[in-house]
């Protein structure tokens, strides 16, 4: 049976993973399914924000080595990652340079290789499960715009949400700069998707943002 630590950036997440994926992976084997805040989970109230990368990978690491049976994994939007300084997140300087579809895979690789340098040879790679959004939590809910319309009081906006979510390949996309946030882009409405929409990701549910080919 299979441990697993989700790292996220802040409350919205922390529900998500508590409330919504737990219980789905309980399902599919695991034993455990717990979030953790990053950077000092006692220090509840400086909750949110991406912390620096050292900051992360230390919980990351100090986790994996205390715990050889567990498996870590984060859970952190592309768009708010540092960059550029010592605060700075591997592969996230760069990726700004790629194709829209290759940037979060490519800072989930150096994630992947900074961790695994970390705790040294024999290291088993399945262990640490980097992820990364693109951007913002709130545009996955965009995955399901029926739920989400009855998810904040308003069935009438299903069709509005669907002319959103209908001018992009995927949810993710919809979130790709500070003007286009999720939370901001139907704001127009009167009906915000708060920072804190666990119960709007309760009712999406955990269906896949990526839509089959």
């Amino acid at each position: 049976m299979t441990r697993l630590l989700v790292h996220v950036e802040g409350e919205t997440e922390e529900n998500f993973v508590n409330e919504v994926l737990a219980p789905y992976l309980y399902n599919s084997g695991f034993s455990s399914v717990s979030a953790r805040l990053f950077g000092n989970a006692r220090q509840r109230g400086r909750r949110g924000g991406i912390k620096p990368w050292s900051t992360v990978r230390k919980d990351i690491v100090d986790h994996l080595k205390a715990d050889r049976q567990c498996v870590a994994a984060t859970m952190a939007d592309y768009y708010g990652m540092p960059q550029g300084d010592e605060r700075a997140w591997p592969g996230r300087g760069d990726a700004g340079g790629l194709p829209l579809h290759r940037r979060a895979e490519a800072v989930e690789d150096a994630l992947m290789a900074d961790v695994d340098d970390k705790m040294g040879s024999g290291f088993d790679l399945n262990r640490f499960v980097p992820y990364v959004a693109m951007h913002e939590f709130e545009a996955l809910l965009f995955s399901d715009c029926r739920r989400l319309a009855e998810g904040i009081g308003r069935v009438d906006l299903e069709p509005y949400f669907q002319s959103i979510r209908d001018e992009f390949t995927n949810p993710e996309e919809i979130d790709d700069s500070p003007r286009n946030r999720a939370f901001q882009t139907h704001r127009g409405t009167g009906e915000g998707i708060s920072e804190t929409g666990d119960g709007n990701a309760r009712r999406v549910g955990n269906r896949p943002s990526v839509d089959a080919p």
